[in-house]
């Protein structure tokens, strides 16, 4: 889909505030309210904004640990991508879950309580999902950016 310097204003401007409501998202853009409506629609249906949604802070709702889990599958078996990922799909914890092309072949990002919590999930949950061949655990230590804007 082609956007124009308008619609790079309006999708810089709810990415800024995403709860924004359309007439003063319209006025930031510099656009009628009407125009700001339809080119919404526009974008909306062309699935360049995919919805809108709260960022909630995991961490402040007393959620310490977060540990990436790489692993890589036994791809012997025919359906171990599709059986492995039905599995980690189920685990609570298992807030993220990215495929990969190369060494890695998935990784989960798994959040928990405190390491407590999160060896019991490690132990419970995760070595129990099918087909692995090798797991890297990586610990979040600080997150350093984290951005869902564009350079529009």
């Amino acid at each position: 889909m082609q956007i124009d310097d308008t619609d790079r204003r309006i999708l810089r401007q709810l990415l800024a505030d995403p709860g924004v409501v359309t007439a003063d998202l319209a006025a930031r853009a510099g656009v009628t309210a009407a125009t700001c409506w339809r080119r919404l629609e526009r974008l909306s249906a062309a699935g360049v904004i995919r919805g809108r949604h709260a960022v909630i802070d995991w961490r402040a709702l007393g959620w310490a640990v977060e540990v990436s889990l790489r692993f890589t599958l036994d791809k012997t078996h025919p359906r171990a991508f599709d059986e492995f990922l039905d599995a980690a799909r189920k685990v609570p914890e298992v807030i993220e879950i990215q495929t990969f092309l190369g060494r890695v072949d998935v990784r989960l990002n798994v959040i928990a309580r405190d390491m407590g919590h999160y060896q019991e999930i490690y132990r419970d949950r995760i070595l129990t999902l099918p087909h692995i061949a090798d797991i890297e655990s990586l610990m979040l230590v600080s997150t350093i950016k984290r951005t869902g804007s564009l350079p529009l």
